[in-house]
C-alpha cells in the first residue's frame, strides 16, 4: 500500500501541464509582455521622429531614424533642460537617499527582530501601517512642517538636498524595514551569540556578521527604492520647486512643456535618457530582486 502511494505521488509530482493549458498561458504571457512594453516602444519610436510627425500621428514608425541623434543633440545643448546639471542632482539625491535608507532600515529591522517586546511589535506594526497611507494625504502638511523645522534649526529644509533626502528617508523607511524584517528572522541567532562570546560589540556584530548576510535583500531594497526615487516627480516638485537651481531629471523634462507649445520629440528623448540608467541597473540586479523578495517573504 505504501509503495502504491509513493508511485502515485511520484506520478503527480512529475506530471506535466496539459499542452492546451500551457499554450494559453504562453499566449497570455505574450499579450501581457506586449501591453507592458508598449509605452517604452512608443517612447523609443517617437524619439526618432520630429515634433510635426508626432503631432500628426502619435503612434507610428519614424521616417528617418537619424532624427534620434539630432534630438539627443538638441536636448544635450538645450539650456532649459541642462541635462548634465539635472543628471548630477538626480544622482546625488538618489545615491545619498538609497545609502541612508538602506543602512538605517537594516539596523532598525535588526533591532526590532532581536528585541521581542511589545514595543518592538508595536513599532513594527506602525511601520507596516505607514505603508498604506497615501502620499497625497500628507504632502501639504509635510511642506508646512519642513518649513517650520528649517526655521527652528536654521537649516534650509526646502529647496535643498538635505530636505528632500530626509523626506525620502521618511517615506522609504517603512517598506525597507518590512523587507529587511522578514529576511533577518531567518538569520541564525547562534551566529550573533558566537560573536558576543568572542567580545564583539553590538555594532560590530551587525556590520561584521549580519550585514554581509543581507546582500540579496539589500540589493532588492536598493533597486526598488532606486526606481521610485529616480522617477519620482511629485515630491521633488513640492520640495524643490520647478524653478530651483536643484532639479531632478523629471523636473527638467517639464521645461519642454509650455502653456501653448509642447516639444514632444524633445520630451520623448529626455524621457528615454532618464530611463536608461535605471534600466541598466535593473537588468544587472533583477536576479537579486527576485531572490531578495522571495527570501524575505518565506523566512
Amino acid at each position: 500500500m505504501a509503495k502504491k502511494q509513493e508511485i502515485v505521488i511520484e506520478r503527480v509530482a512529475g506530471s506535466k501541464p496539459h499542452p492546451g493549458r500551457r499554450i494559453v498561458l504562453e499566449i497570455v504571457t505574450c499579450l501581457l509582455f506586449i501591453l507592458f512594453m508598449m509605452p517604452f516602444v512608443i517612447v523609443v519610436l517617437n524619439s526618432m521622429r520630429t515634433n510635426a510627425e508626432i503631432i500628426n500621428s502619435p503612434v507610428g514608425w519614424p521616417e528617418d531614424a537619424g532624427n534620434l541623434f539630432l534630438n539627443v543633440k538638441s536636448v544635450w545643448e538645450n539650456p532649459t533642460f541642462n541635462f548634465l546639471s539635472a543628471l548630477r542632482d538626480s544622482v546625488i539625491i538618489t545615491v545619498l537617499s538609497l545609502g541612508i535608507i538602506s543602512i538605517c532600515s537594516a539596523m532598525a529591522a535588526w533591532v526590532l527582530v532581536r528585541n521581542k517586546t511589545r514595543w518592538s511589535n508595536f513599532l513594527f506594526m506602525m511601520y507596516v501601517a505607514a505603508m498604506v497611507i497615501p502620499f497625497q494625504v500628507v504632502m501639504f502638511p509635510l511642506i508646512t512642517w519642513f518649513r517650520d523645522l528649517g526655521e527652528t534649526l536654521h537649516i534650509p529644509m526646502l529647496r535643498s538636498y538635505q530636505g528632500i533626502i530626509f523626506a525620502y528617508l521618511g517615506f522609504g523607511e517603512a517598506m525597507s524595514i518590512f523587507i529587511f524584517h522578514g529576511f533577518i528572522k531567518g538569520v541564525p541567532l547562534e551566529l550573533e551569540e558566537a560573536a558576543d562570546i568572542d567580545g564583539c560589540s553590538r555594532a560590530g556584530t551587525f556590520f561584521r556578521i549580519v550585514f554581509p548576510l543581507l546582500q540579496p535583500v539589500f540589493v532588492t531594497v536598493l533597486v526598488l527604492n532606486g526606481l521610485w526615487i529616480w522617477n519620482d516627480y511629485l515630491l521633488p516638485l513640492l520640495m524643490l520647486g520647478s524653478n530651483n537651481a536643484i532639479r531632478t531629471i523629471p523636473l527638467a523634462v517639464q521645461g519642454f512643456i509650455g502653456s501653448f507649445v509642447k516639444q514632444w520629440h524633445l520630451i520623448m528623448v529626455s524621457t528615454l535618457l532618464a530611463m536608461l540608467p535605471i534600466i541598466v541597473l535593473y537588468i544587472f540586479a533583477q536576479k537579486y530582486i527576485v531572490q531578495g523578495m522571495v527570501d524575505g517573504s518565506i523566512k
